[in-house]
């Protein structure tokens, strides 16, 4: 008898090609829940099952980042009712929520947080740690994922004038929801409604103590996840989630709450920082060189903009410093394809190698 339906859990007509050869080989769809450690917990349409990769999986998985993540849709093999699953396969992904995160190597790699996300809510809460260059950073990263950003300024029952701490993020959140809400009055819990339809995926993504549990809490109307007070000296949040988890809702909508970020260093590329500053690259497309770096070139229309006040110091030099970090990013990214494509080539070269010795030691036969 199935407990799930699986287009509640997410799972649409775009699925369906992609599964079919393992649908063939006898594996059924499931959606990554949770993960701890090596164990994941699946949802099938018979419930919930935990899970591990197979040792197929593990061996081709080049990077962690291929690895499945709360929100994936992979094919499970095993019992159908107790016992560990096996997974076998990973879905492509519609969206990623990514970060850059240091490896144990020292290099830097794609830590991927949640995937296949519809929403993501960008939730920062109107005490000391509201910062909107933190929130620019949130931005670029929900860009990059493919889902559709929505800024969720909690706490406002703390807060003596919410309303101007929303105005300030006018020029960062363009075009942008900016919603105010309070966790512990309900206070503008209404609106983020529409964003919680049936089937559709929303991930919180924000630093510790903003009251992401909170908020997921009060929308399910129960005590769902652990919540924790902040510090009194500097209104920072202790880590109460640390590990994502996907919950279902009783009207069907599924929340990501994803554990508190210390810092986060976007794995971006142009088009999430553009899109963040999109006010920044309107203003560039009227400078007279088209490589303008905006740091003293002539006719160069973001100096005027900040020359005449229309853009503040702040948000250019966040541009600027946002700008650097991409660039060494990509040279760390292109570092590690051409390390990879060496050892690529070293591998196919030794593989040549052993095929032709065989063939030079396989004993003639008698015509």
């Amino acid at each position: 008898m199935s407990l799930f339906d699986l287009r509640i859990l997410g799972w649409g007509p775009m699925h369906d090609p992609p599964f079919e050869t393992y649908r063939s080989g006898g594996c059924e769809p499931a959606r990554v829940a949770g993960h701890s450690h090596d164990v994941y917990t699946v949802l099938t349409a018979a419930g919930s099952r935990l899970a591990r990769v197979s040792g197929r999986y593990r061996h081709q998985a080049a990077t962690r980042a291929e690895y499945p993540v709360v929100g994936d849709w992979v094919a499970l093999r095993g019992p159908a009712t107790s016992g560990e699953g096996v997974i076998e396969g990973l879905l492509p992904r519609r969206s990623a929520i990514s970060r850059k995160a240091a490896a144990p190597n020292g290099k830097v790699e794609e830590q991927v947080l949640a995937a296949n996300v519809d929403t993501v809510f960008l939730v920062s809460s109107l005490n000391r740690e509201f910062n909107p260059r933190r929130i620019e950073r949130y931005l670029i990263t929900a860009w990059e994922s493919g889902a559709d950003p929505v800024v969720v300024l909690n706490k406002a029952d703390l807060c003596a004038d919410p309303d101007a701490h929303q105005d300030l993020l006018g020029p960062v959140a363009a075009g942008v929801p900016v919603f105010l809400t309070s966790a512990a009055t309900g206070r503008g819990l209404e609106a983020l409604a529409p964003y919680l339809g049936a089937g559709r995926t929303v991930a919180f993504l924000g630093s510790s103590g903003v009251g992401k549990s909170s908020l997921i809490n009060r929308l399910a109307g129960r005590e769902l996840q652990a919540t924790g007070a902040i510090r009194d000296d500097d209104d920072r949040g202790r880590h109460t989630t640390t590990r994502s988890d996907l919950i279902l809702l009783p009207g069907g909508a599924l929340l990501v709450d994803t554990p508190g970020l210390r810092e986060l260093a976007p794995w971006s590329s142009e088009e999430g920082l553009d899109q963040t500053f999109a006010d920044i690259a309107e203003l560039a497309r009227g400078c007279r060189f088209s490589d303008c770096r905006h740091e003293g070139e002539p006719e160069c229309s973001v100096q005027t903009a900040l020359d005449e006040g229309r853009l503040s110091p702040e948000r250019l030099a966040a541009y600027r410093k946002l700008r650097r970090e991409q660039a060494f990013l990509r040279r760390k990214q292109d570092q590690r394809e051409r390390l990879e494509r060496q050892r690529w080539g070293k591998q196919l070269a030794k593989a040549t190698r052993q095929r032709e010795r065989s063939g030079m030691a396989r004993p003639k036969t008698k015509g």
